[in-house]
């Protein structure tokens, strides 16, 4: 079987530019997969082919601060409710009503939103590791529910989120380490998932106690490429966009919590959603650890109409088990958001 071309668009919305890849018919119902930290489009290279050659068209954006899509200058300029903002003008662009949204990572609390605040434009919707009701509302939102048997308070205040706040105390610290290198960075961090040594702590854990990122080095160590998860092809193509845009705009995705916070209170139908919900947990994700803590909990008062897959992975879940992660999304689609499936 041939799997279809993915092409590549420039779209404008207000004074926002979006790049994104397409793939599959154009009058094929919408599905747009929106990605995290520190990532790009490609992150969903082993998505678009399928989900085209089903009879979807299967978009995915470079979203703000990352690759050919605008560039900001101020950590505000990278809340949530500007996010929603751009795709919702995506969509309105594509001359489409309603989508399935699939997200990860930071494209995950974009989705939620979306869902939460535009459920006229959510057909239904997806998210890899980051569960509902957590990141979206902010920091705050994700401390109850770390696990204290294995992050107690006293040492770790925020646990696994350690991390996060780094960045607010010491943004440049933090992007100065990832722009010396970000080949090197991105060939750190995009790691194929591994069962966690009893009594480890995570490395996002420590940042804050170590005074940056990779033990508090300069700069990212120089290790070996994981082929399970990136080739050199994708890394070159990471490397060059982080390299050219630098780490500011992806970093200050997590300077903004209390807007989130802020703009998450505002939805609709007191945050329950109505749609079909697909929730991937990576068994190996230690940072979104949803296996042994309550931090997929709170979803599940609030999405009528869930289904949940665990995906034995780590966190780059669909670039390192696309097989696994395609046939999650085929079989939801196929049997939770039928009216949504191509003709």
């Amino acid at each position: 079987m041939t799997l279809p071309p993915v092409t590549e668009h420039i779209c404008e919305y207000k004074d926002h530019t979006t790049f994104y890849l397409a793939c599959g018919p154009e009058d094929g119902p919408l599905i747009i997969f929106v990605h995290g930290w520190p990532e790009l489009s490609i992150s969903w290279r082993h998505q678009l082919p399928v989900m085209g050659a089903l009879g979807f068209r299967a978009i995915a954006p470079d979203m703000r601060g990352y690759g050919r899509s605008s560039i900001y200058s101020k950590h505000e300029e990278y809340a949530q409710e500007f996010i929603v903002r751009d795709m919702v003008g995506l969509l309105e662009l594509l001359n489409a009503e309603t989508a399935v949204w699939v997200g990860h990572d930071w494209g995950s609390p974009v989705v939620w939103n979306i869902a939460s605040h535009h459920p006229e434009h959510c057909a239904a919707v997806a998210s890899l590791c980051v569960p509902y009701r957590t990141l979206e509302r902010g920091l705050d939102a994700c401390v109850p529910l770390i696990d204290r048997t294995e992050y107690p308070s006293s040492e770790y205040p925020l646990g696994q989120w350690e991390y996060q706040a780094f960045y607010e105390e010491s943004f440049d610290v933090a992007t100065g380490c990832f722009d010396t290198d970000p080949f090197a960075t991105i060939k750190a961090l995009f790691r194929a998932g591994k069962p966690k040594p009893s009594g480890k702590t995570h490395v996002t854990a420590l940042v804050r106690k170590d005074g940056g990122w990779f033990g508090g080095a300069a700069k990212a160590p120089d290790v070996l490429l994981d082929d399970n998860v990136l080739t050199e092809l994708d890394l070159q193509l990471y490397g060059s966009a982080l390299k050219k845009n630098g780490f500011f705009g992806p970093c200050s995705y997590y300077m903004n919590h209390e807007k989130n916070a802020e703009y998450a209170s505002q939805e609709k139908n007191g945050g329950v959603l109505e749609m079909p919900v697909l929730f991937l947990p990576a068994t190996y994700d230690y940072t979104c650890e949803c296996i042994e803590s309550n931090l997929a909990k709170p979803m599940m008062d609030f999405c009528n109409n869930r289904t949940t897959f665990k995906i034995d992975s780590g966190h780059w879940m669909a670039q390192e088990k696309p097989l696994e992660v395609n046939a999650a999304l085929v079989r939801w689609l196929a049997a939770a958001a039928v009216e949504h499936w191509p003709s």
